[in-house]
């Protein structure tokens, strides 16, 4: 079988095993399962033998014409360098484990037959994106990815949380894709062609002719895709959806499609000066800002929510700074640990009963309770904050790498004060990072208080994974860094001696400080009576709606009750502690600007259609139907009446008539 075969099955497998899930999930459920984890697993293997076959090398080009248009064509295309072949291997490993995983955490799910066929239907949209060398083909599987993550996130739709998030995903991240479209049909327009291939060539050649408004439209796409800011709000909201959920879209798809789409056409954005620079201040504020958010949330999803938000601003920070290879490999590691880090605070949020750290704080014993998730979130959490030897250590390092050779004055495609920008920026998130993190394993596994309760063992189909996810958040990062630019552009992904030195020494300072505020604050906090735990509201049924239970019920009675604990977040951030939780009101900023303009704009348009149009409209019926009324009622029936008024009709105009005819 053809290499060119192979890939088209790649993207092809999961969309097939969607359709049958969806045809078959009601009128033959034995199938469902099988039919969820079998194709990416099938997928997961292609993907390998396409990577082995392509080795790094040549990319692997193939194209036929998919419509004639008249004028720019659409070729249903495949492009596979070193960076599409590793991605899409990511890719369906994550979404292979996502799929294993949930048939352990939503094994009692009604709707688990539709929930497997979206994964696979969105594991198959993603895939579509990393193989496609066409544009317009591309653009298809960012736009199904859209739909996908709306019912997802949406899954447990009695919650008025989960109906706002899914809402709140599909408008924001679409308010960027109208741009990203037009960006889309301006850059296909200059170059002549959709083919990524074609549109590289003309970049090379100085073909385009508005390089940096084609490289700004098609940045709003990406801030909206990957949850850069400005566009950024509607990820935190997304984890009203199931855990498995979110470790997918996290880990290796829709936020991770943004920065494989500039890695990919980054020569086009190479273009602009003026681009680059946007880029990197994206990048920075995304980086700062989500670093402090995250060091204030209670619920423990939305701290890994606002991580990967970071995480995502070191990847465009690499981008920014002109180095692909550090941004995709800083892609490829984080998929791992994020996915792990989703994973185990499943079977945290289980073991609890609750997302809130708050809560998880005042329940001792609670590692004894999930030893599995205990151990592997811990690893996932070094690797986050970029501890040595674990793997975002090397990844992380080498987005520091990249921009400290770019401040430094070593040539490059942006300026210099993009590096210095990206530099700055990433070293004080290193530090925010260790500390968020520090924080999380503090409050969810060193918790002072009742008995956290024990719902027996974890299935076995969840703690499994979790181990599988921690071996390359552990060992991934040190033996990628030597062999990955042979599969990228062959720039060094190597960890130098300042940037090593400077970001391990802010994350371990970080560490410490929450440390330490940890345990000042706990000396200080005062000791609240605690009732006894009971048990989970739903037993063992509630590895499937804990967390839609959790956001409406108190699980713990007077635990729920109680005031907040000793958080050395509040201690650490201080005055900036409230705004930081809120997110900066960026989400109360834009309601200000854009949604009560347009709900009052639509209020008096409401005003004007029912009081002036429908008057007027009541006014014009108004005059026929009185003079009906009145010539209805002449409608007597008396022939006497009629030649009444036929004799008194012919009088008055006998006088008109004469009146007329004298003064003439």
């Amino acid at each position: 079988m053809t290499t060119t075969t192979l890939a088209a099955l790649v993207p092809l497998l999961p969309f097939l095993g969607a359709v049958a899930g969806l045809l078959l999930g009601r009128t033959a459920p034995g199938f469902v399962r099988p039919l969820a984890v079998l194709p990416p697993l099938a997928s997961l293997v292609l993907a390998a033998l396409v990577a082995a076959r392509q080795g790094g090398g040549r990319a692997i080009d193939a194209y036929t014409l998919l419509t004639p248009t008249g004028s720019v064509p659409v070729d249903l295309a495949l492009h596979i360098d070193g960076f599409a072949a590793l991605v899409a291997i990511l890719v369906a490993f994550v979404a292979t484990c996502v799929q294993i995983y949930s048939t352990g955490y939503l094994r009692d799910d009604p709707r688990y037959p539709s929930y497997a066929a979206l994964i696979s239907l969105f594991t198959s949209a993603m895939l579509l994106v990393v193989y496609s060398g066409d544009l317009i083909v591309l653009l298809v599987g960012w736009e199904v990815m859209g739909i996908c993550s709306y019912f997802l996130v949406g899954h447990y739709w009695g919650t008025p949380e989960a109906r706002a998030a899914s809402l709140k995903a599909f408008l924001v991240t679409k308010l960027g894709d109208v741009p990203f479209l037009i960006g889309l049909f301006a850059l296909g327009t200059d170059a002549g062609s959709f083919r990524i291939t074609r549109v590289l060539d003309a970049v090379a050649s100085g073909g385009l002719g508005h390089p940096t408004l084609i490289a700004l439209l098609l940045l709003a796409g990406v801030a909206g895709k990957s949850a850069q800011f400005p566009l950024h709000t509607w990820l935190p909201d997304a984890m009203a959806g199931p855990t498995p959920v979110s470790a997918l879209i996290h880990a290796a798809t829709m936020v991770a499609a943004g920065v494989y789409f500039v890695a990919r056409l980054l020569p086009v954005f190479e273009a602009s000066a003026a681009a680059m620079t946007v880029l990197a201040v994206m990048a920075a504020v995304t980086m700062l800002g989500s670093g402090l958010a995250a060091l204030a949330q209670d619920d423990i999803k939305r701290v890994l929510a606002y991580s990967t938000i970071g995480q995502l601003g070191y990847m465009t920070g690499a981008l920014a700074v002109g180095d692909r290879g550090a941004a995709v490999f800083h892609l490829l590691s984080h998929g791992a640990f994020k996915a792990l880090l989703f994973l185990a605070a499943g079977a945290v949020i289980h073991a609890a009963g609750t997302n809130s750290l708050a809560t998880m704080s005042r329940m001792s014993h609670l590692r004894d309770r999930v030893p599995d998730a205990f151990w592997t979130m811990t690893v996932a959490l070094l690797a986050l904050a970029a501890i040595p030897p674990f793997s975002g250590f090397f990844s992380k390092e080498s987005v520091l790498a990249a921009a400290e050779r770019l401040a430094t004055g070593h040539p490059g495609p942006a300026p210099g004060a993009a590096g210095w920008i990206v530099l700055v920026a990433a070293l004080a998130t290193a530090l925010l990072t260790a500390a968020y993190a520090t924080r999380l394993w503090l409050l969810a596994f060193r918790g002072r208080g009742a008995e956290a309760p024990d719902h027996g063992r974890q299935p076995l189909t969840m703690t499994v994974l979790l181990w599988v996810l921690a071996a390359p958040s552990l060992a991934f990062g040190a033996l990628a860094y030597r062999t990955l630019p042979g599969w990228f552009d062959g720039r060094s992904l190597a960890p130098t001696l300042l940037t090593s030195v400077l970001g391990t020494g802010l994350a371990v300072v970080g560490g410490l400080l929450v440390y330490g505020a940890w345990q000042r604050a706990a000396a200080r906090a005062p000791r609240v009576p605690l009732g006894a735990v009971a048990a989970h509201p739903e037993g063992d049924a509630g590895l499937v709606e804990a967390e839609a239970i959790a956001a409406h019920e108190p699980a713990y009675g007077d635990i729920a009750q109680a005031p907040d604990p000793a958080d050395p977040g509040r201690l650490l951030l201080g005055p900036l502690y409230g705004p930081a939780a809120a997110g900066f009101h960026v989400d109360a900023v834009y309601s200000a600007l854009f949604v009560r303009p347009v709900l009052g704009a639509a209020s008096l348009v409401r005003f004007l259609d029912r009081e002036v149009v429908d008057t007027y409209v009541r006014g014009a019926a108004a005059l026929p139907r009185l003079l009906g009324a009145a010539v209805r009622r002449a409608q007597t029936g008396n022939v006497q009446t009629y030649v009444s008024a036929l004799l008194a009709g012919t009088v008055v105009l006998t006088v008109a008539v004469l009146i007329v005819a004298s003064g003439a």
